[in-house]
């Protein structure tokens, strides 16, 4: 087994930078930071907050800062350094000469987490197409022989194509062929949308910062047996399964990559076909880690990712309702006083605690669920015969039969049916 990497994990905690901005923990920050090195079998050895008065343009990091960083480096063994922040092409090959070292910024890492975890041939197509938009402007610092130039037949004249302009042609026509392949993806899944929406099923999309819990929940809502760690960036590949709610009727469930702050927006683009999942759902269940010390500052970070995409704005959108993941951590004090708001507050009906490892406050979540699903749904009267069990099953899985009182050889039902499932059972009727 190859041995893990030495590395260093430096959070600069910068002025207007997202920590000062979002009011974020500088301890919590450099938590996920080396999480999420971790995430890639990294041996952190040396992991620091880094706080700065002023940016330094050649390097980020002060002259000091990169001094005693250097004499770590050396004394540690430490191949590669982690600056959990946005370097420019400059900043990162001028750390590298100054450190001694392999640098890479969060973006780097994050795509290389990516890269690690995504099993599905669109998970690959998806992380691949981040990875080169990234490289692409980054070819300055990538190679050594960029300035030379290779030698033209002489049919126009001059010199030939430099490699820079070679690779960056590369890059750019496998961006094109990338985004073709993840354009029929995205129609197979638009016309499965279309499928479910047919056979009046509705879909829920679970939602959250990387490790929150959403493939643990996912797992205990539909049986799966979606991988689920705690790792940041478990999940990339997503994954749907159809389940039956506490009444009857089925929805299809789908399990998301995790948000995470400062989420390079190469990278939400590169996942739109995944997201559209989300956006197109009926009801977004936002996973929170309840018991994380940051877990305000991470809803903020996973609304604004949302917002970004279109799935939830002010006045509109898509609900959402909150699943408080975790509270099994909470000290009883805690969860008592979590469960009591959650029961009595104006958040009672968006927000419920529970714990996708013990099961507990998964029925409250399930009902929850079903009440907004079945939100905008409009009761009918419906005689159907006694021996017609076929359609007696379909109004049972599709609508919220409210009340059935069997006369003789009929059953009259009272059931409440959504647009399209109404729409449906009307096109049964005609054949």
């Amino acid at each position: 087994m190859k041995p893990a990497m030495a590395a260093a994990v430096l959070c600069p905690l910068v002025p207007g930078s997202r920590q000062e901005a979002g009011k974020r923990d500088g301890a919590a920050m450099l938590e996920e930071a080396v999480g999420l090195a971790r995430a890639i079998d990294l041996d952190v050895r040396l992991a620091q907050a880094v706080p700065l008065r002023r940016l330094t343009p050649a390097t980020l990091l002060g002259k000091g800062v990169v001094e005693r960083t250097r004499g770590e480096v050396e004394r540690r063994g430490i191949g590669l350094v982690v600056v959990d922040d946005k370097l420019t092409p400059v900043q990162q090959r001028n750390l590298e000469k100054a450190l001694n070292a392999k640098v890479i910024d969060r973006t780097g890492l994050i795509l290389e987490i990516f890269g690690a975890r995504a099993r599905t041939h669109e998970g690959r197509l998806q992380v691949e197409l981040a990875a080169l938009d990234y490289q692409r402007g980054r070819l300055v610092r990538s190679w050594t022989h960029l300035e030379r130039q290779r030698g033209g037949f002489g049919f126009l004249g001059g010199p030939g194509e430099s490699q820079i302009e070679i690779d960056r042609r590369l890059i750019g026509e496998r961006i094109v062929r990338i985004k073709r392949d993840l354009e029929d993806v995205r129609r197979t899944r638009s016309v499965n949308r279309v499928g479910r929406r047919r056979a009046g099923l509705p879909t829920v999309a679970l939602v959250g910062y990387t490790n929150a819990g959403k493939s643990t929940l996912f797992n205990r809502l539909s049986g799966a047996g979606v991988l689920a760690k705690d790792l940041l960036f478990a999940t990339l590949d997503p994954a749907m399964r159809s389940i039956k709610l506490p009444g009857g009727k089925a929805c299809v469930i789908s399990d998301t990559v995790g948000f995470v702050s400062d989420l390079p927006t190469h990278l939400v683009a590169a996942f739109r076909a995944t997201l559209e999942e989300v956006i197109e759902a009926d009801l977004i269940v936002h996973v929170r880690d309840i018991y994380h010390a940051d877990s305000e500052r991470q809803r903020a970070d996973v609304e604004q990712v949302l917002r970004d995409l279109g799935a939830i704005e002010e006045g509109g959108g898509t609900p959402m309702i909150e699943a408080l993941n975790k509270i099994d951590a909470l000290p009883p004090e805690q969860r008592s006083i979590l469960q009591t708001r959650c029961s009595t507050g104006a958040d009672r009906a968006r927000q419920f605690p529970v714990s996708a490892l013990s099961g507990e406050g998964i029925d409250q979540l399930l009902d929850a669920i079903e009440e907004f699903l079945s939100r905008g749904a409009s009761a009918r009267e419906i005689d159907v015969p006694l021996s017609d069990g076929a359609t007696l099953a379909w109004l049972y899985r599709h609508g919220d039969v409210r009340r059935r009182q069997d006369d003789g050889e009929v059953a009259h039902l009272t059931v409440a049916l959504d647009t399209a499932a109404s729409a449906q059972f009307d096109r049964r009727l005609m054949r």
